[in-house]
């Protein structure tokens, strides 16, 4: 689990390492072109939603826990990309299913390619 810290850390928010890698990359895209973001993440009490105005102006960075860097995908990112160009801005979700479902069959491929 990794943070992303808002605004100098005054606002940090735990965000799986693998879904942080992502934003990361959208984050880096957004404010490379000067194209600010609104943000939707869940609350760190629990209770709804926050969303944070994400610009060049406002200190960001990402802080993971893994030892491993996760792997992107690119179809996941294309799919965020899009949502931050919304009218509605980026959403913190988890991965998309398809995302997931490759992963395991991945991750069941090398545990039989192992044993054998």
């Amino acid at each position: 689990m990794g943070k992303l810290l808002y605004n100098s850390g005054e606002f940090p928010f735990d965000i799986d390492d693998r879904t942080l890698a992502h934003l990361r990359v959208v984050f880096m895209n957004k404010l490379r072109r000067g194209e600010p973001f609104m943000f939707q993440v869940p609350d760190p009490n629990g209770i709804g939603t926050r969303s944070v105005w994400i610009s060049a102006g406002v200190p960001v960075s990402f802080q993971f826990l893994g030892s491993r860097a996760p792997s992107i995908d690119m179809r996941w990112i294309d799919e965020l990309m899009t949502e931050a160009n919304s009218p509605n801005g980026l959403t913190c979700s988890s991965e998309p299913a398809y995302v997931t479902a490759e992963l395991q069959a991945a991750a069941r491929l090398d545990l039989s390619s192992s044993r054998g």
